[in-house]
Formats: C-alpha cells, structure tokens, sequence
C-alpha cells in the first residue's frame, strides 16, 4: 500500500464502495428523470397535436376573447342580482298569524291577526275580529317592528312570530 491513498490512510476498498453507491444512485435519478422527461413529451404532444405555432397562437386568443365575455356576463349577473336584492328587501318576507275568539261568545277560533313585514320588520297587521252581530277589521301600522298604536295581546303574538319566524320555523321543525 504505497500509494496516495495509502499515505493518507484510505483503504481503496472503502473508496471503490462509496464510488459503486454514488453511481447506483446517480443510475436511478436518471431512471426518474428520463420517466418525467417521457411523460412532458406525451403531455406536449397531445396539447401540440395537429397545430403550429400560429393556429396555437388564435386558439389562445380565441379562449381569452371568450373569457372577457363571461367576466361581462357575470358582470351583467351581479348587477342583476343586486337589483332584485334591492327590490327584495321592500317586499314582504315575514308573515305571523294568530287565530283566536274575540269575544268567547261563538266558539271556534273565527278570528285572527295577520302580520306581513319586509325585512326591515316594517309592514302592517290586520285584525280580523268576528262576532255574532258581524267582522269588524282593523289595520295597525308596524315600522322597524313596533307600532304606534296599542297592539292586543294576539296582535302582539302575531308580531312577535312574523319577526322571529326563523326561530318558530326551527322550533317546529324539532317538533
């Protein structure tokens, strides 16, 4: 053991194993490469198949033009849905009714309030009161959920179920 390795205190074996393990592993990132190189060249070819540079060129600006016409569609679509939110938020979304007797007289519950709001809670209520002698019906004004005018017990539970009609709904889901 004379040689350069030997001065240094290599053992040419050692070497020759770490050399063999390098070319091993260099070996299977070649495999990987080349695999990865083969499968690009497939993809490529697809996308290119049957065009050139020019016709690639058109087909690509042909998908941008009718990209700039679906952005103004939908440009177009979000404008409409506000407008028919704005409309919305003015119609009546919220809805309670009470039957009751009026006057414990007829039996059967022939009477009732009726509670139609938006969804600012601003709507009216509608107390139809049925008796022997005839119905006498009454409107009282609600805005933002109360009213000006005295409400009745029924007429105030009539209000109370037109605003929190979720609530109800959820409750009587349950049930």
């Amino acid at each position: 053991m004379g040689g350069i390795l030997g001065s240094l205190g290599i053992d040419p074996f050692y070497l020759f194993v770490i050399l063999f393990v390098l070319q091993v592993a260099i070996i299977v990132l070649l495999c990987l490469v080349y695999d990865k190189y083969n499968r690009l060249q497939n993809s490529y070819n697809v996308f290119m198949k049957g065009k050139n540079g020019k016709s690639l060129e058109k087909s690509i600006f042909r998908r941008f033009e009718k990209l700039k016409k679906i952005e103004k569609i939908a440009e177009e679509n979000r404008e409409e849905i506000d407008k028919i939110y704005k409309k919305m938020e003015g119609h009546y979304q919220k809805v309670g009714i009470v039957k009751y007797d009026a006057f414990h007289e007829m039996g059967g519950d022939l009477s009732f309030a009726l509670t139609m709001l938006d969804e600012n809670n601003t709507g009216w209520i509608l107390n139809a009161m049925h008796s022997r002698e005839g119905c006498y019906t009454y409107i009282k004004e609600v805005i933002k959920g109360e009213s000006y005018i005295e409400l009745s017990e029924e007429e105030r539970d009539c209000l109370e179920k037109a605003i929190y009609q979720e609530e109800y709904d959820i409750k009587s889901s349950k049930n």
